[in-house]
């Protein structure tokens, strides 16, 4: 399997999943007559992100994985969010950069050095980054977002989670 096809392609996939989960979440809220803005803040333990921040570090986790691969600078979004509306714009926004690392991009860079700013400049090799953070780290927020609006009552399946597949007879 590509570096694109484990990274790129799989957060655009889950991103747009997000984003469907994103719309269930704002008909589930307008069917019982409450603002969709509450899931917002909602956050499963105390000390956890809230979900408009889970939402911001799945985004931030794709493009800064897939720029970090790529070796090019990791975009800028502020985290200004604080409505469904403006975290859906911050997932097209981010699907619209990963739509910028092209397969290309990201050929032979399994062992380019990729420096994690995060910690004092360290390095790890780009499928050791992918495969031992970039991925776990993404997961972790979208499955945490997934999670937080299960638990409010938002009717989401694990078809919702996995979305579309690449099937043949």
């Amino acid at each position: 399997m590509s570096l694109h096809t484990a990274s790129v392609f799989q957060w655009s996939k889950m991103l747009r999943n997000l984003d469907g989960w994103l719309s269930k979440a704002v008909s589930h809220a307008e069917s019982r007559s409450f603002d969709p803005n509450n899931f917002v803040g909602i956050r499963l333990a105390p000390d956890q992100f809230s979900f408009g921040r889970q939402v911001q570090a799945a985004c931030d986790s794709a493009k800064a994985g897939a720029a970090r691969l790529a070796g090019v600078e990791v975009p800028s979004h502020p985290d200004t969010e604080t409505t469904i509306e403006e975290l859906r714009a911050r997932i097209t926004k981010t699907l619209a950069f990963l739509e910028t690392i092209s397969p290309d991009a990201l050929q032979g860079r399994e062992e380019a050095e990729v420096v994690l700013p995060f910690l004092d400049g360290k390095k790890i090799k780009g499928d050791d980054y992918l495969y031992e953070f970039a991925q776990p780290n993404f997961y972790f927020h979208v499955t945490t977002t997934y999670t937080i609006l299960r638990n409010a009552g938002v009717e989401l399946g694990k078809r919702d989670f996995i979305g579309s597949m690449k099937l043949y007879s």
